[in-house]
């Protein structure tokens, strides 16, 4: 079992190298999660996420004979980063193994730090099994995602810089993926304060944690399904499952939806850029999932390096759910000069149009009428009401599709 005491060499080992991240008190999420909210941002660390610290512990500590030969890892995201750069700052080569569907803005970011990098296969388990057969033929060292000692012993800092930036906390919500973030914070405050909560979060559609907590042993789930990737795993580690049984004091579950929206959030009254991933521990705090939570809640924000065309669609949905956008269907004469009535109301409303789709083959579209699909971005909640009164003074009926 790690030892508090791993915790702290780990810290003094990344004094100099891993930044101590902010951790930042907010009115909003305090106010929608009900009690007094400080949000630990490691979506500012160095490579975007917690990972590099535990990758960096354990790269330093390999021994010299190893530091001879690559490291390598297998990984679609952070731990690909942080073991890049990790090795890169220490002198080491790395070889990071990714599945060919890696967005390319990560593989180019893991370029970026150093490594090289190897598109292989076309899930991450065929990723892993040519990393492990490059380690074979290389003597090169795995370095795991997060079950193993010093990478546990790495990403537990944040729970020490966490107790120092804030000693009343007394509830810390974690996102879960394999166990070594929530395993290593666990240890820390639970060693400075035994009364602290440790909540762990996972996607509801990945939840190996909660499944193997359920059973009393170690579950592997036939598959997982979540926008949040860096916390899909479907196995929790044989070492962090034993530290979550131990310490851990509630599991709960978030859905992609309330993900989302809370990255929505984050991004809009927060000024923040997370991931998905980095996102679920606010979520869980803002839907209050957990009998647990104290008066001094952290949820830690553990990355931001989120695919762009995802982060799109996490806005257009957020807008949606706050009622700050609307799309409209509307049925109108097919006459000239029809779309530019809905067009002149929508411009003394001052609602801003989106998009228009015009569509009169379509056999739900009357012979004679043509429908119009109007996307409109609205000031407030209550003008998609004005909008319609004043539609209906004029004798055109809409629906309301999204």
């Amino acid at each position: 079992m790690i030892k508090y005491a791993d915790l702290i060499a780990a810290q003094q080992t990344m004094r100099d190298t891993i930044k101590s991240t902010t951790l930042m008190p907010s009115k909003t999420f305090s106010k929608l999660a009900d009690t007094q909210i400080f949000m630990k941002l490691e979506n500012l660390q160095t490579t975007g996420s917690f990972k590099v610290r535990g990758a960096f512990n354990k790269i330093f500590h390999l021994t010299e004979a190893e530091k001879k030969y690559p490291v390598v890892a297998a990984s679609a995201g952070n731990h690909a980063q942080g073991v890049a750069f990790s090795a890169t700052k220490l002198g080491l080569k790395s070889t990071i193994f990714m599945p060919t569907f890696t967005p390319p803005t990560k593989v180019s970011a893991t370029r970026s730090y150093g490594a090289d990098v190897i598109l292989t296969g076309d899930s991450f388990d065929d990723a892993f099994a040519a990393s492990q057969e490059y380690c074979k033929t290389h003597n090169a060292t795995y370095i795991h995602p997060f079950n193993d000692p010093k990478i546990i012993a790495g990403q537990g800092v944040v729970g020490l810089e966490i107790f120092i930036q804030c000693p009343d906390v007394d509830t810390v919500i974690v996102p879960i993926g394999g166990g070594g973030l929530i395993s290593g914070i666990a240890i820390a405050m639970k060693e400075m304060k035994p009364s602290i909560k440790i909540i762990g979060v996972e996607a509801e559609h990945a939840a190996s944690a909660l499944a193997s907590h359920e059973k009393g042993e170690i579950v592997t789930l036939p598959s997982v399904s979540t926008i949040a990737d860096g916390i899909a795993v479907k196995r929790p580690g044989d070492l962090t499952f034993k530290i979550i049984e131990k310490y851990v004091d509630d599991l709960v579950t978030v859905s992609d939806t309330e993900i989302a929206y809370a990255a929505y959030l984050m991004l809009q009254r927060g000024k923040l850029l997370v991931e998905p991933a980095g996102a679920a521990a606010l979520s869980a705090a803002i839907t209050r999932k957990s009998n647990c939570m104290g008066k001094t809640v952290v949820p830690v924000i553990s990355g931001g390096n989120i695919n762009m065309s995802l982060l799109q669609q996490i806005i257009d949905q957020g807008m949606y759910l706050e009622g700050l956008r609307t799309t409209l269907q509307v049925i109108l004469p097919d006459h000239a000069g029809e779309l530019q009535k809905i067009l002149a109301i929508l411009d003394k409303l001052k609602a801003n149009i989106q998009d228009i789709v015009h569509e009169r083959s379509i056999t739900s579209v009357p012979v004679g009428h043509v429908m119009v699909l109007l996307t409109v971005n609205l000031q407030h909640k209550k003008q998609l009401d004005t909008i319609k009164g004043e539609l209906g003074k004029r004798g055109l009926t809409c629906r309301v599709i999204h």
